[in-house]
């Protein structure tokens, strides 16, 4: 069963909280970096702290970590971030377009991940892996949130909305992207205590929703930890925030395609109604697919509609969802895009920007089409994971995007060596 923890959080003081807040070190672009690097509070500093380098400092290098591990220092020394007396659990509830999500931000076992009781759905890159790994060791500290899923268990639901309607939240702020953030202590020991009961009685597994090269890297630094003597057993552990599968909303993941290669328009129609019912869009609006194994397509300034004809795709975990039919029965089948990870011909743009963007990159020129996709639901997710199988790359989007610098988790490692 699942193993968390209570911790010490490392916290910005509410008056600051949103000027420290940041989007995850793997989302911000370029323009959003060069912004925050004007922000004396913002913890891009920490995250991606080549911010506050030359700009031809490679993103990988030494002087990164270290400077990441400066600025921590000095949000501490400031009074930017300030520790909890006590080991607390908190609660963090999003906001987005009148949709609310509500999870528990706590300390996973990094032991739950070697043993495959935090499941998995996508492979890692190592070299993205070892750079989280190195900003973990110089930093000494878990920055940012692993977003975890889990099945829903009544009692966690209702302790958590039991503790919303009974106190004050800590922080409460909109971000630019008007997204709400509400911020909550748990401090008192004994619902302390029936948290961590309940996950160890009643939560067999948690998945990884976004995050698995942070996991992969907290992983990393643990077993290297444990090669050394006096090692905290609260290293062992890494910076989650849990949300129950009903809490979780997973947006479309769409595709672009930069050209035809050598199939004409007409040929490319007629391949297409082999295994798909085509039609084109009568008002030619941007079309959202309405249910699973439907697709819209954007081509030559005409919206269709594809719906999938049984049994053109295998029936099993990963076949079925309905990014590895798109890329079957179309990229690899008839375009030839056989690696969507490693073909330039491909781009993957998250739901968060519309169908109206798909189009005006078509239209712009830019690409060849545009084929929007039903979501990926969380139920799917899961039984990818309990099967060992991965999903296709760029197969989830999900929104709001927690914010980094809300809470930070100190390791122990750099007072022991």
């Amino acid at each position: 069963m699942a193993k968390i923890a209570p911790f010490k959080g490392l916290r910005p003081r509410a008056d600051i909280v949103e000027k420290v807040a940041a989007l995850p070190y793997d989302v911000s672009n370029k323009d959003e970096l060069n912004a925050s690097k004007w922000n004396h509070f913002n913890f891009n500093h920490i995250t991606r702290s080549e911010v506050d380098l030359p700009e031809t400092t490679h993103r990988n290098s030494p002087e990164v970590y270290l400077k990441a591990k400066d600025n921590l220092e000095r949000f501490i020394k400031e009074g930017i971030l300030i520790q909890d007396n006590q080991e607390c659990y908190y609660i963090y509830q999003l906001v987005m377009n009148g949709r609310s999500q509500t999870g528990l931000v706590c300390c996973s076992s990094l032991e739950d991940y070697a043993e495959d009781r935090i499941k998995k759905h996508e492979f890692t890159q190592p070299d993205r892996v070892l750079d989280r790994a190195n900003h973990i060791k110089v930093t000494g500290a878990h920055t940012g949130l692993v977003f975890l899923a889990c099945k829903d268990v009544s009692d966690m639901n209702r302790t958590l909305e039991d503790w919303k309607t009974n106190h004050q939240p800590v922080y409460k702020f909109a971000s630019e992207d008007q997204i709400s953030h509400t911020f909550w202590v748990v401090d008192n020991p004994e619902i302390i205590a029936h948290l961590t009961t309940v996950f160890e009685e009643q939560v067999p597994n948690t998945y990884i929703a976004d995050g698995h090269h942070r996991t992969a890297s907290a992983s990393q630094v643990a077993e290297e930890f444990t090669q050394k003597k006096g090692i905290a057993t609260a290293d062992q552990y890494y910076l989650t925030c849990i949300f129950p599968e009903s809490q979780v909303a997973i947006m479309d993941y769409n595709r672009l395609v930069l050209d035809m290669g050598t199939i004409s328009k007409e040929a490319f129609l007629e391949a297409l109604q082999q295994d798909f019912d085509l039609t084109a869009v009568p008002d030619n609006t941007p079309y959202r697919p309405a249910k699973p194994h439907e697709f819209g397509m954007y081509l030559g300034k005409q919206w269709y509609q594809l719906q999938v004809k049984p049994g053109s795709y295998k029936d099993n975990a990963v076949d079925i969802l309905d990014v590895s039919i798109l890329q079957q029965n179309i990229f690899s089948k008839i375009l030839g895009i056989h690696d969507p990870r490693t073909d330039n011909r491909l781009e993957f743009v998250g739901g968060i920007r519309g169908l109206s963007y798909l189009q005006e990159r078509v239209d712009s020129g830019d690409m060849a089409m545009a084929f929007s996709c039903y979501p990926v639901s969380v139920g799917q997710l899961f039984e990818v994971a309990d099967s060992g199988s991965v999903m296709p790359p760029k197969s989830t989007w999900f929104e709001p995007k927690t914010r980094d610098g809300l809470v930070v988790h100190l390791l122990n490692h750099s007072t022991k060596q």
